[in-house]
């Protein structure tokens, strides 16, 4: 009886990858740049499991009690959905559109058509508390959603409770997902963004919504599902696999909760397979720039990470990597195209072993699959052998 444990440390990438000019991301380290800025850092645990053997951790020395590797992602783009199916063992060929500068006028129409509607306030890249804040008085106002990108493959509404029920919202973008954004449109996720209050003091609710496209082959929900093995998703995760094969789905706010749930089902399960996502480091300090709230929040997992270890069972793996880069020092605000780390531990396996260059982030949910014992049609190549 044992439980396989994936931490995705959401945008913590450790240097440009190899096809990084065709991205224009040529230099974007997001960890070692970050660490480069700090200077007097303190990610210890992370550091024992051996990421200071894939950045530079100038005047540290730690003694390794994990395992470490560099992973390549052969999927095309560099937006959450593609990372995290090519680390559940699906490749794809298909880059999702983005929208840099709004959504095109013909989509526009057509969200207004299908959906019944007059009109949209937005229309732009933009963060989710920033718009509201910005055009929610005009929404209360006019009745139109709110309508907003990222650097991620998402068509975003936002709608105050009181203006477009909850409900009302889903079927918006229910319908937006299966008749709006389609064909060279099909963005990997269509969310739905409520918000509350008034005089201007927006909070979102946490009855956010994703009508997320669906791997077009198997990823290891699936597998894991087919052979009897439980499933957990915590986070944004179950957003991502578009809530397929996952019998256990935990809603998060923060990194916090994330890591709380967490350590709770690595107490609570004999045998499951556990994947979290961890997405502040992305979506409050990657997008935004913000070096030291980036830090801050390693810094906060990395004190967690002894728990962590601690509630693991004797055949327990536990597993740290990430979906894409997102380096708070880099131009612009958009993801960068860069390998992620892959940390492995347990307390019955090796040390200190260099797992090399992996050429896909599937080798992640092969390698899992093996440790289960289980037959699959996953993309990679298990690395288990060398553990």
């Amino acid at each position: 009886m044992a439980k396989a444990i994936v931490i995705v440390l959401d945008g913590v990438g450790i240097g440009n990858a190899p096809d990084a000019h065709f991205y224009n991301d040529q230099g974007a380290n997001t960890l070692g740049n970050i660490l480069r800025k700090i200077k007097h850092h303190n990610i210890k645990n992370l550091a024992s499991l051996g990421l200071t053997k894939l950045v530079d951790f100038p005047h540290n020395e730690f003694r390794i009690i994990g395992n470490y590797g560099r992973m390549i992602e052969v999927s095309k783009g560099k937006d959450s959905t593609t990372g995290h199916w090519e680390l559940g063992g699906f490749i794809t060929n298909k880059q999702f559109p983005i929208y840099p500068d709004g959504f095109p006028e013909e989509v526009i129409q057509k969200f207004l058509k299908e959906n019944n509607l007059n009109g949209i306030l937005g229309n732009k890249v933009a963060s989710g508390t920033e718009i509201i804040k910005e055009l929610g008085e005009d929404h209360i106002k006019t009745g139109y959603p709110i309508v907003y990108t990222s650097a991620d493959s998402v068509f975003q509404i936002a709608a105050h409770i009181d203006v477009i029920p909850v409900e009302r919202l889903y079927q918006i973008c229910k319908v937006t997902r299966e008749k709006v954004m389609i064909g060279e449109h099909a963005v990997g996720r269509i969310i739905a963004r409520p918000f509350m209050g008034e005089n201007g003091k927006f909070v979102r609710t946490s009855r956010r919504k994703d009508f997320a496209l669906e791997p077009e082959g198997n990823v290891i929900f699936d597998v894991l599902k087919k052979n009897n093995i439980k499933t957990i998703g915590i986070g944004k995760i179950n957003d991502l696999y578009a809530y397929r094969n996952i019998d256990e789905q935990i809603k998060t706010q923060s990194n916090y909760e994330g890591i709380i749930k967490t350590i709770e089902c690595v107490k609570k399960e004999t045998k499951a397979y556990i994947m979290t996502n961890l997405v502040d480091f992305d979506m409050l300090y990657g997008h935004r720039r913000d070096v030291d709230g980036f830090y801050n929040a390693l810094l906060e997992f990395d004190n967690y990470l002894p728990e962590i270890i601690s509630n693991m069972s004797e055949d327990d793996l536990l597993f740290i990597t990430a979906d894409h880069g997102n380096d708070p020092t880099y131009t612009g605000s958009d993801h960068t195209r860069e390998m992620v780390p892959i940390l492995v531990y347990g307390k019955k396996i090796k040390t200190n072993v260099d797992l090399g260059t992996r050429k896909t982030f599937a080798d992640l949910s092969k390698t899992i699959c093996d440790f289960y014992n289980v037959q699959n049609d996953l993309a990679g190549t298990s690395f288990l052998n060398l553990l």
